[in-house]
């Protein structure tokens, strides 16, 4: 394979096909899919802007070159003009493609920059040969200034997302540092300010540090309960100002007012009016408002979430990345994850291993649907969600799972794989597709979804009976979140990782009752196979996983690589033979590994593993007692030198044998006559490349570029 910071030529380019569940919609549902997916696109923008200092540009510039000419003339062009062999420019589309998906030139999955395979000379070249050039040459030489040489540099600190000086982040200026990040923490916190939809800026100003948190919106200036004026805080200056992303949050909001004139409930006006107050103004409150609404909206025929959602990106784990997806409700699929729903509070729940005193008081049943994704605007696609990911909405007001039916069946398309033998890989392929449908599930539903946090209420008083409960593990009062601090302020940086770890480990757990297996259809004499895969599944995953390590920076890119791989860690520590890895020889004569996992033993030693494992993983997160569970957590996630599994030297051989992930082509929608059209392609190296000349108009690509190279300037300046 190539460097691991390029993409490889067999990266598998897919088509999330939809058009099955798109064609069972009537009219008036098509519209509105069409619109939310319109302003999810717009949305999607903003990731760019989030993902590093270069990535609007390198975006700008080969948009504008792919849209400016056909793309076999382009090729043509590639390789009479400029040098470029036929896998080169293939390696141009795949790089696009992963630019476009990832929504900027870091994977969305491990954090790692990508390059273009091509050299710089020959791009260069290219560009300079191709229409785009022609047309507006003083605005391809501004690009090429200022997009190439950064889409090239790998200087070590460039590599990986992270804190600066080792890292490169959008969520805070380069100047800042981890005790920045810690000092905009503890003045957050005395304000009662969530940090989700803003990013830190530090700035000299009148020879004085100045700290300004920039919240996402539309509107400027002053607003009660929502921005600051300048104040001292522990000798330091800070502010609270909004405005960022402004331009496509108010493209967004145009779409949005269209779509309500198709919405199928008043449920659904509120929910849009919510989204829209938030992204107005900049109010947390209003989108965890819509949020309740969107719970409330109980299986819709078309489905949607828009906002600033998953931490995973921002360095101490605090602020989120927008994502937006609208998704055609699978009725059929979801059916089996209705039953168990239902069957959870009193059958399943109390079957994990902490107790009821760290269990929910009341169990807020979620809408749990599976869903044909139609547009998906982030980083990236996962292929089950829990949400939302406020806390404080999850226990008063329920929350939803969704199970994305048609990336869970892209992914299981691709077949094989290093480090199993033949046997383990005929297992999987009989029955990985059903594995994964019943560890996503129970992941997303009964993972994310259990567990309480004891914490002291808005109201002073305290969720829990502290005479009563005791730390099961010292016998001590238990600990508690305090106003103004939640798991993520807790956790930090280890925040995203633990809680992946812990529903993993549930999903692991739960995994082994038969009664769960029967929901899913899972025939008696599948049983023991379906639950050896997922076992195996998860162990694979682990190993595999160990690409996701930096080694240079010794820290982890990818937090449920990192949640697998310290699963994996329990199960070998667990020993019995339960799970073992040995290092062999390949065909290629070239090290390599082979991981074994004895079926015997996996509701014997296993199950007791995982089981006080996932005790101390909940209790002390139910305590918010970080100490506890970092001094754990850290322990298995360490990749030792040497020892009878020595993974700091079989990195080497993980990331040789690694395999590329895939990239999705998504449709799009667009009007014609007094009805919406599903815009398909073809499975092609190209498509996601078409897809996106395709998805915006020439005046507003225009638009776009203007917003992004703004955007740019303005963070580099």
């Amino acid at each position: 394979m190539s460097s691991q910071h390029e993409l490889p030529l067999d990266t598998p380019i897919l088509y999330l096909k939809s058009e099955e569940a798109f064609a069972g919609l009537t009219a008036r549902e098509r519209h509105y899919a069409h619109h939310l997916s319109r302003a999810s696109w717009w949305g999607g923008f903003i990731v760019l802007c989030q993902t590093s200092p270069e990535s609007p540009l390198i975006f700008s510039l080969l948009t504008r070159v792919f849209r400016s000419q056909p793309i076999d003339t382009l090729q043509e062009i590639a390789i009479e003009k400029a040098g470029f062999t036929e896998d080169e420019f293939k390696s141009l589309l795949i790089y696009y493609s992963g630019l476009a998906y990832n929504m900027g030139n870091y994977l969305g999955f491990g954090d790692r920059k990508f390059i273009p395979s091509v050299s710089r000379e020959k791009l260069e070249t290219l560009i300079k040969a191709s229409k785009a050039n022609l047309e507006a040459p003083d605005v391809i030489q501004k690009y090429l200034n200022q997009a190439l040489g950064p889409s090239y540099d790998l200087q070590e600190n460039k590599r990986f997302l992270g804190m600066p000086p080792s890292g490169v982040t959008m969520y805070f200026t380069p100047n800042c540092t981890q005790e920045d990040a810690e000092l905009a923490k503890e003045y957050m916190a005395s304000k009662n300010i969530e940090a989700w939809n803003n990013r830190l800026l530090k700035y000299e100003k009148n020879g004085q540090t100045m700290y300004d948190i920039r919240i996402a919106s539309i509107e400027q200036g002053h607003a009660e309960d929502i921005t600051v004026d300048c104040e001292e805080f522990q000798g330091h200056k800070f502010c609270v100002s909004r405005g960022d992303y402004s331009f496509f949050l108010q493209k967004m909001i145009e779409e949005l007012q269209l779509a309500k004139d198709y919405t199928a409930s008043d449920v659904e006006i509120r929910m849009l009016d919510k989204y829209i107050e938030c992204f107005s103004k900049g109010s947390v409150k209003a989108h965890k408002d819509g949020s309740t609404f969107w719970v409330k909206n109980k299986s819709p025929a078309v489905e949607t979430y828009m906002g600033f959602i998953e931490v995973y990106r921002d360095p101490v784990n605090q602020r989120a990345e927008f994502e937006s997806f609208v998704a055609v409700v699978n009725r059929e699929q979801s059916r089996k994850f209705d039953t168990l729903v239902a069957r959870a509070e009193k059958e399943f729940l109390p079957l994990l291993p902490w107790g009821k005193d760290f269990e929910e008081d009341v169990f807020m049943r979620p809408d749990f649907s599976s869903l044909d994704i139609l547009t998906f605007a982030s980083s990236g696609l996962p292929i089950g969600i829990n949400i939302p990911n406020y806390k404080d909405v999850k226990e008063e007001q329920g929350f939803k799972n969704v199970s994305l039916t048609n990336v869970m069946a892209a992914r299981t398309g691709i077949k094989g794989g290093p480090f199993l033998s033949e046997a383990d890989h005929a297992l999987r392929e009989k029955h990985g597709a059903l594995a994964l449908e019943i560890q996503v599930g129970l992941h997303e539903l009964l993972g994310h979804g259990c567990g309480k946090f004891l914490r002291r209420k808005d109201d002073g008083s305290l969720n829990f009976d502290p005479v009563k409960m005791k730390n099961p593990y010292t016998g001590d009062k238990v600990l508690f979140y305090e106003k103004g601090e939640n798991y993520n302020s807790r956790f930090t940086n280890l925040a995203s990782a633990y809680e992946e770890c812990r529903a993993e480990t549930v999903a692991l757990y739960l995994g082994l009752v038969d009664d769960i297996l029967d929901v899913f259809g899972v025939l008696a004499e599948d049983r023991e196979n379906v639950k050896y895969v997922s076992w195996l599944d998860m162990m694979y995953a682990g190993l595999r996983g160990l690409e996701m390590y930096q080694p240079s920076q010794g820290k982890w890119g990818q937090a449920h690589s990192q949640a697998r791989y310290v699963i994996l860690r329990v199960a070998l520590e667990a020993g019995q033979g339960l799970v073992n890895i040995t290092q062999t020889t390949g065909s290629d004569g070239l090290p390599d590994l082979r991981l074994t996992l004895d079926k015997t033993k996996i509701h014997t030693v296993g199950h007791k593993a995982m089981g006080d494992f996932l005790s101390k993983l909940q209790v002390y997160r139910s305590m918010g007692d970080s100490e506890s569970g970092r001094a754990m957590f850290e322990k298995y996630s360490e990749v030792p030198l040497d020892g009878p599994f020595p993974f700091s030297k079989w990195h080497e051989i993980v990331v040789r044998k690694r395999r590329p992930r895939m990239i999705l082509a998504m449709p799009n929608t667009r009007i014609v006559g007094e009805d919406i059209e599903l815009v398909s392609y073809t499975e092609a190296i190209d498509c996601v490349t078409k897809s996106w000349v395709d998805r915006f108009s020439s005046e507003e690509y225009d638009a776009i570029e203007c917003a992004l190279t703004a955007f740019a300037r303005g963070w580099t300046e």
